[in-house]
């Protein structure tokens, strides 16, 4: 088991610069502006996970990462500078070319095996910030789920919760009563978000097969860990989605995994891109949330890197969490800018032969300011580092070798079929039949009864005797007002209760006396 190998560069940029595999769980940043180096960099560092056994999950936002399944080669354009790096920063025995395992994923199941979780595991409060509930509208989706649980209806998928939330606005009088005020009006607030999140392809992310995380933790027999791969070109367009999906992965690893203490090496490395989308708008619940994550999941053997354009994206209280750092060049046009290079270079361990701040505003491609947790877990210096080349293939592979590359995957064909067991939608609607038959046959008794009251009526007519007819007319005439009277009140709430509103009304009723079935 060796280290990993970041990259050096001989005397003006210091000694090699060395990532310790029992350190790479303390978690790490890699940042920079655009085209300064972020994603070669994710792409050495993935490599050498995988090459010691670690599994790794990034997201892949440009479709640059793919390469990674293919061996660089020497017909490439920059191979020439690629070796002369390598020799330079003493490397060159330890370069050449080489593919890596990958399993493509993808929300939307096309560039890769279909990802999917239910509504259930996601939990009401990830789903609040993905729907952009405001309190209110929480309350009510924790009523929901709660209303869920206990009546034993699985939500799964989006038609589950769209079903659950009409029956709560039909019963939300008698839920008031035990779980506190339902409001129709959130009820209907969270419906449109549910329509505005189905519109944007979200309901795709929920529904069953779900994810097990085994599948993203697979050591293939040669011993190298999987690199998975989630395209996120057309997920960015949904940059909530994005966020949250890898946010519930990640607390799904934190929730699931068991506790391992301190490894020689990770169980998992992950990679969250874009990390600076997990913040934005974020309430402050969902961060503390994140932190917790953050600081307890290494325990787990679970290594979690944030990659992002600047340190300044991510709340100072998670930021120092970050032991290992890869910090590509800033640049700084705008006061703002040179205050967040200026924040950015107090974060590092100083180094006396130059200024860090210079540093990270003059690193050229490919170069980068780095400091490692050394084996006490105490941080290194900071150093400027050229980053070593890749041994993969730079840039993306063709759609042909992508599809021959998911059509050979070990878990090929588990995802992509749906499965829709029975779940809240099919018990209320179950519940919604049954109440309609009840109805139907109530009516339908009701109608019989009348029908034979009105013939025994008249039977009692024909065959009622004559004598005191003329002293009784007054009574009986009042007696036929008040018969026709009740009649007319009898026809009206038959016909009330064999239109719609009378049904709705009958399954409002019914659907808290099916509680215990």
């Amino acid at each position: 088991m060796e280290d990993i190998f970041v990259g050096g560069g001989g005397p003006e940029y210091g000694d090699a610069q060395e990532l310790l595999l029992k350190a790479a769980n303390r978690h790490g940043l890699i940042a920079g502006a655009t085209g300064t180096g972020k994603t070669v960099t994710l792409q050495i560092l993935s490599e050498s996970f995988s090459a010691q056994g670690v599994p790794v999950f990034l997201a892949d936002v440009k479709g640059d990462l793919s390469g990674l399944a293919r061996a660089g080669s020497p017909d490439f354009k920059l191979h020439g500078a690629f070796t002369s790096r390598a020799e330079k920063i003493g490397f060159a025995d330890r370069y050449g070319y080489d593919a890596f395992p990958v399993t493509f994923w993808d929300l939307f199941g096309e560039q890769g095996h279909p990802v999917r979780t239910t509504l259930t595991e996601m939990g009401p409060l990830l789903l609040s910030r993905l729907l952009g509930l405001t309190d209110a509208q929480e309350g009510v989706l924790n009523i929901a789920f709660r209303v869920a649980d206990e009546q034993g209806m699985p939500l799964l998928d989006l038609k589950d919760l769209q079903a659950l939330l009409v029956w709560i606005g039909e019963n939300a009088d008698a839920l008031s009563l035990r779980y506190g005020n339902v409001s129709t009006r959130s009820v209907g607030a969270i419906q449109r978000d549910l329509l505005v999140l189905e519109n944007e392809g979200g309901q795709k992310l929920f529904g069953e097969p779900a994810l097990e995380l085994t599948d993203i933790m697979r050591v293939d027999p040669d011993g190298r860990g999987r690199i998975n791969i989630l395209d996120a070109g057309t997920l960015m367009s949904s940059p909530k989605l994005y966020a949250t999906f890898l946010l519930w992965l990640l607390s799904e690893l934190f929730e699931e995994l068991p506790e391992v203490g301190d490894p020689d090496k990770p169980r998992l490395i992950f990679f969250f891109d874009e990390a600076h989308l997990l913040f934005e708008d974020a309430p402050k619940a969902l961060v503390n949330k994140v932190e917790q994550v953050a600081r307890l999941i290494r325990s787990k053997g679970v290594g979690v890197y944030f990659v992002t354009q600047n340190p300044d994206d991510i709340p100072e209280d998670i930021l120092g969490q970050l032991g290992n750092r890869v910090q590509h060049a800033l640049r700084a046009f705008t006061a703002r800018d040179q205050k967040a290079l200026s924040r950015a270079a107090e974060t590092y361990r100083p180094n006396p032969r130059f200024d860090t701040e210079d540093a990270i505003r003059d690193v050229g491609t490919g170069e980068a300011v780095t400091s490692f947790l050394g084996p006490k877990g105490a941080p290194g210096i900071v150093e400027r580092t050229l980053i070593r080349p890749p041994s993969s293939q730079l840039g993306p592979i063709t759609e042909s070798e992508r599809r021959a590359v998911i059509q050979a995957s070990p878990i090929a064909g588990k995802y992509e079929a749906v499965v829709d067991r029975e779940s809240a939608f099919e018990v209320l609607k179950r519940r919604a039949d049954t109440a309609a038959r009840e109805a139907e046959e109530a009516e339908r008794r009701e109608a019989e009864a009348e029908a034979a009251e009105a013939e025994r009526r008249r039977s009692r007519r024909y065959d009622a005797p004559q004598v005191g007819r003329s002293s009784s007319r007054g009574s009986s005439s009042r007696s036929r007002e008040n018969e026709s009277l009740a009649g007319a009140v009898t026809e009206m709430l038959v016909k009330e209760l064999k239109g719609s509103t009378g049904r709705r009304i009958v399954r409002g009723v019914l659907g808290g006396l099916f509680k215990g079935r």
